[in-house]
């Protein structure tokens, strides 16, 4: 289980505040929020690149003081920045990167290279930016951590491979005993696939849980506009009105009046009126 609890990280005018949240082991867990929102600060502390100001921060019971080689071992990462070696060959960038982890895979490696469609004889300098990210997610399986972290790479795959990853995606939690961490700006993917939500929004944790429960705290309420103003305040979280009527995020309430329309909000409605109700 990764377990953040009340980290606090500034970096320049920025500051990650009170970061408190469980991923158990089974789910998928997509991490969201607008630019800047500190998705990012986020995976690298829990990847040991930053250390937090404040706050404790645990994988499987273990904290990075005294622990790092362990924790290495248990974290499988794909980042947008790019970790391998661009003179060397997507081979040679494993057998050098690969000696830092005992249970390395190299079989698996070339099995997952093969699945991609990427030769181990390329250099890495010559791929694209969406292969340099499939080589990566192959070296990332192929270390067989318990664990994998993700930043941002769907949006740099075609939509044939997206679903091939998801499918990879789903394979690696079924034991139960797996978990993926996934930043996105690609909702839809999520509300189909994921488990579990983050929202971050200016350093701040909006939500943490799993999808139903994120499913039955939430509406999205449409209809008069007379109607949305008679919902009480505190339960409206954004509104907005239109040329036919206001749509509203609120709060899962028996208060709702029963003339509005009322469905669950996708994860990206969500941000949206979030969004729109810390404006006003």
């Amino acid at each position: 289980m990764i377990v953040f609890s009340g980290i606090h990280k500034r970096l320049g005018g920025f500051t990650l505040k009170d970061a408190t949240f469980e991923i158990p082991e089974g789910y998928i867990c997509g991490l969201v929020g607008r630019n800047g929102a500190g998705k990012t600060t986020l995976l690298n502390l829990l990847l040991g690149l930053l250390q937090p100001d404040a706050g404790s921060l645990q994988v499987d019971g273990l904290e990075y003081d005294g622990n790092e080689k362990e924790l290495r071992k248990l974290l499988g990462c794909v980042l947008v920045d790019e970790l391998f070696e661009g003179r060397l060959s997507l081979a040679e960038n494993a057998a050098y990167f690969g000696s830092y982890y005992e249970a390395y895979d190299d079989d698996l490696y070339r099995e997952r290279l093969e699945q991609f469609r990427l030769s181990p004889k390329k250099k890495f300098k010559e791929l694209s930016k969406g292969a340099k990210l499939k080589c990566q997610f192959a070296f990332a399986l192929a270390i067989r951590p318990k664990y994998l972290i993700l930043d941002e790479p769907t949006a740099n795959f075609d939509p044939e491979f997206r679903e091939a990853f998801w499918k990879i995606l789903k394979e690696f939690i079924a034991d139960g005993e797996h978990s993926v961490l996934l930043a996105t700006h690609l909702t839809e993917d999520l509300d189909r696939m994921a488990d579990y939500l983050l929202f971050l929004d200016g350093g701040e944790l909006i939500f943490s849980g799993d999808m139903e429960n994120f499913r039955d705290s939430y509406r999205i309420v449409s209809g008069e506009d007379y109607l949305i103003r008679n919902i009480p305040e505190k339960n409206v979280i954004g509104s907005e009105k239109g040329a036919y009527g206001t749509k509203a995020l609120v709060t899962h309430r028996r208060s709702v009046p029963e003339e509005l329309s009322s469905v669950a909000p996708s994860i990206e409605e969500f941000m949206y009126f979030y969004s729109v109700g810390r404006q006003k």
